[in-house]
C-alpha cells in the first residue's frame, strides 16, 4: 500500500470515528452535554423511528455510554427495608449496539446489608460507567468499583475499599483523565476525591474536602444525620483562565483542583447548601456552579484565583429559578437548564441575565444533550421536548414514549439511546421497532 493509500485510510478512519460521535461518559465525549453528530431524529413515538427497544432488568438510572458497537450500563436489584430487608446485587450490562441484544449481563458486587436510599429518586446503580477502547469502568460508589476488558468481558482490577456513607445512595459518576479514573465520594461522614490508575487500580491521589462544616452537635453527631455533608456531583475538567482545572461542587463548597495531583487551587463557600447535583460548566474565564438543595444558587466564578475566593471572584450570581438536579448546557454563549419542575430557562452565560423562561411540564432529574442543532430535554413521565437554541424558546417537537427517563440521553452516529426507567430505547431516523 502506497503511503497516500496509507494516509487515505487513516483519514477515513478518522471520519469514521468522529461521525459516530460516541457517547463515552456521563455527559458525552467533551463533559458538558454535546455532540457532534448529526441526522438525528426529531421525532418518535413507540412506533416510530425505533430501531430496537430492550428490556433492562432489575433497576438502574445511569447514563449509557457509547463505545463503537457496544453500549454500557449498570443496574442493581430493589432493597427492601424494614422487617423484609434484602441484599443488593450490582450487576453491569453490555448491549449490541446495532441489534439492542444484551451480550453480557453479571454480577460484580453484592451488599448484605446497604444502607436504605430513603427516598424515591435515587436508586443503587445512578452512577454511569466510563468506556474507552479496550476497556470500561463501572462504579457503584462505596459499593464497589472495577475495570472490565470490553473484549473478554473479564475484570481486570476491582476496588470495594473506597468508602463513605452515601445516606442517600450514591450517584456520582467516574471521569477519565489521562491515566487516572477519577471518583467522587461525598458522604455524609467523608468527602474526598480520589484518582485511581486506569491499569492496576491502585490509587494515584486521594484528596480530603476542605471545607470547614458547622452542624456538629455533639460529636460523633452531626444535624440531619450527615446529611448536609454530602453530595452527588460529577467533576468537569477544561482549560480554564490559562490553566487546567477539575471543577467539583460539594456540600457547603464548591472547588477547583489540579485534576493530575489532587491539588485544591481554589474553592468558593456557600453555607447554605448540600447535596449538589448539577455538573459545572466552564465558559471563558468562568465556572458556573450550582450548589445543591437548601437555598440553591448559580454562581459565575472567575477561574483565576487562588485559596478562599468567595469574596473576590464571583462574577455573578442567581438566586431563584436554578435547577437542582440535572445539569445545564451551553450553546453559543446561551446557557440552559430544567427545574425539577419542568421550567426550561435560558441565561446569557457572561452576564446571568434571563434570556426566557418557559414551563414544559412534568418532573425532570435527566440532563438534557444539545446535538444536531437542537437541544432534547427527557422528563419522568416519557415526554422528550426538542427546543431550538436561540434568543426565543422554539419547540420543535414533543415526543412521547411509554415509561419516563432518570437517566440522561447519550448520542452516537445518527441515534439517539435513551434509557426509560424500564427499557433502553435505539431511536434512529427511519427505523421502526421490530
Amino acid at each position: 500500500m502506497s503511503r497516500r493509500q496509507l494516509f487515505l485510510v487513516s483519514v477515513l478512519a478518522f471520519a469514521t470515528l468522529a461521525a459516530r460521535a460516541d457517547w463515552p461518559t456521563f455527559r458525552g465525549p467533551t463533559g458538558d452535554g454535546h455532540s457532534t453528530a448529526t441526522g438525528l431524529p426529531l421525532r418518535w413515538s413507540e412506533t416510530e423511528n425505533i430501531k430496537w427497544k430492550t428490556e433492562i432488568p432489575l433497576r438502574g438510572w445511569s447514563t449509557p455510554v457509547v463505545l463503537g458497537n457496544q453500549v454500557w450500563l449498570t443496574t442493581a436489584t430493589i432493597h427492601n427495608t424494614g422487617a423484609d430487608a434484602s441484599p443488593v446485587d450490582f450487576f453491569v450490562l453490555c448491549l449490541d449496539a446495532d441489534t439492542g441484544k444484551i451480550l453480557f449481563n453479571e454480577k460484580l458486587f453484592h451488599c448484605d446489608s446497604p444502607e436504605p436510599l430513603g427516598n424515591t429518586v435515587n436508586c443503587y446503580a445512578a452512577c454511569s460507567a466510563a468506556v474507552e477502547p479496550g476497556r470500561v469502568y463501572v462504579h457503584f460508589g462505596t459499593y464497589g468499583t472495577a475495570c472490565l476488558d470490553t473484549t473478554t468481558f473479564k475484570t481486570l482490577w476491582q476496588r470495594t475499599d473506597i468508602n463513605c456513607r452515601h445516606y442517600r445512595g450514591p450517584s456520582s459518576s467516574v471521569i477519565l483523565f489521562e491515566n487516572l479514573a477519577i471518583l467522587t465520594m461525598d458522604g455524609a461522614d467523608v468527602q474526598y476525591l480520589i484518582a485511581l490508575d486506569k491499569q492496576t487500580g491502585k490509587t494515584v491521589w486521594k484528596t480530603n474536602r476542605s471545607v470547614k462544616f458547622d452542624d456538629t452537635i455533639g460529636f460523633p453527631k452531626f444535624a440531619k444525620d450527615g446529611d448536609l455533608r454530602k453530595g452527588h456531583s460529577t467533576p468537569t475538567i477544561a482549560t480554564v483562565a490559562g490553566k487546567l482545572q477539575m471543577f467539583s461542587p460539594g456540600a457547603k463548597a464548591g472547588y477547583s483542583y489540579d485534576p493530575r495531583t489532587g491539588k485544591e487551587l481554589w474553592r468558593i463557600e456557600y453555607q447554605t447548601s448540600w447535596s449538589s447535583a448539577p455538573m459545572t460548566l466552564a465558559y471563558r474565564d468562568l465556572a458556573l456552579i450550582i450548589n445543591g438543595l437548601g437555598k440553591t444558587e448559580l454562581y459565575a466564578v472567575r477561574a483565576d484565583g487562588t485559596g478562599d475566593v468567595t469574596k473576590t471572584h464571583v462574577a455573578w450570581k442567581l438566586e431563584k429559578g436554578i435547577a437542582k438536579t440535572a445539569s445545564p448546557v451551553i450553546v453559543d454563549d446561551l446557557f440552559y437548564m430544567v427545574r425539577d419542575d419542568g421550567v426550561v430557562t435560558c441565561l446569557e452565560a457572561a452576564t446571568g441575565n434571563q434570556v426566557w423562561s418557559q414551563p414544559v411540564g412534568g418532573h425532570f432529574a435527566a440532563s438534557p444533550v444539545y446535538a444536531d442543532g437542537r437541544l432534547y430535554f427527557c422528563n419522568e413521565q416519557g415526554k422528550t421536548f426538542v427546543i431550538k437554541p436561540g434568543r426565543t424558546c422554539e419547540l420543535l417537537a414533543t415526543n412521547q414514549l411509554a415509561i419516563g427517563c432518570m437517566a440522561s440521553p447519550a448520542v452516537s452516529g445518527r441515534a439517539l439511546f435513551l434509557r426509560t426507567k424500564t427499557h433502553l430505547y435505539r431511536i434512529e431516523s427511519g427505523a421502526s421497532a421490530k
